[in-house]
């Protein structure tokens, strides 16, 4: 079935417009949900809001976005006011310039969504500033407002559609120089990259979705469908994590073993 779009609007670069419709391209839809339960009672336990000084619950439409300037002194912004911020953003992806594909480190990318146009009439606006993107190894930056916030957005095109990536701002990504100065400072032997090499290549594998499975999720499912069957405490799995003697690693060793281990699984394959 078909996912329906989760926000419509325009795609723009100078005059050439066209009707869109995107929606986010993963989901955690499928993860268990988990409520919270009065232990004595088996009763689910709700939530709300209740003023930080009287103790009293708020209602909904007593409640307001604040900026706290000082200590106990907020500015008050209501929702509209928040939404009038970025009107033009709201529903129209006006690209204003383009970078090379590539030139964007993947640390930047926070969330995905793919763009697809909304009718028959704007596939042709929408299949040339594609094109013209794939062929010029290019990708759009524009401005979006997206969860009631306005975002920078990057678009590339990806099979008959495009995805939208939305940016981390400048200030949501630190500095790694201070955490990474003085890793450089060991250099590993010879020997040892050698064989770490061939340790990575033993695992090289075409990728596929499987590889990145859940198995926490996997193990839960598990255990619902055993209490379900029949009411027993299940457990706790042992970690498999081996026994550490002292803090002293032997790398070559560990290499060593670590190789022999994958010509057996090979073999066995």
């Amino acid at each position: 079935m078909a996912q329906r779009a989760f926000w419509k609007g325009y795609l723009k670069l100078s005059l050439v417009t066209c009707r869109v419709a995107m929606t986010p391209a993963v989901t955690e839809s499928a993860k268990l949900r988990f409520h919270n339960i009065n232990r004595k009672t088996g009763n689910r336990v709700v939530s709300q809001y209740v003023d930080a000084e009287t103790g009293k619950p708020v209602d909904d439409e007593d409640q307001v976005k604040g900026y706290e300037r000082a200590e106990d002194d907020y500015v008050l912004f209501e929702d509209e006011e928040l939404e009038d911020v970025a009107l033009e953003s709201t529903r129209t992806i006006d690209i204003e310039s383009f970078v090379p594909r590539n030139s964007i480190g993947w640390i930047w990318y926070d969330s995905p969504h793919y763009l697809a146009p909304a009718d028959k009439v704007s596939e042709e606006a929408f299949a040339v500033i594609r094109e013209a993107m794939r062929k010029t190894d290019t990708g759009g930056i524009a401005r979006l407002v997206l969860y009631r916030r306005e975002h920078a957005v990057l678009l590339v095109p990806r099979d008959e559609g495009m995805v939208v990536w939305t940016l981390r701002y400048g200030d949501e990504v630190r500095d790694p120089e201070p955490f990474f100065d003085k890793t450089g400072q060991s250099r590993a032997e010879s020997g040892a990259k050698t064989m770490m090499k061939k340790l990575v290549e033993a695992r090289l594998r075409p990728w596929k979705p499987k590889l990145v499975r859940d198995p926490v999720e996997e193990r839960l499912h598990e255990i619902i469908d055993n209490r379900t069957k029949k009411p027993k405490r299940a457990k706790p799995k042992k970690s498999s994590e081996p026994e550490r003697k002292d803090n002293v690693i032997d790398i070559m060793e560990a290499l060593r073993r670590s190789l022999a281990s994958e010509k057996k699984s090979a073999k066995r394959e």
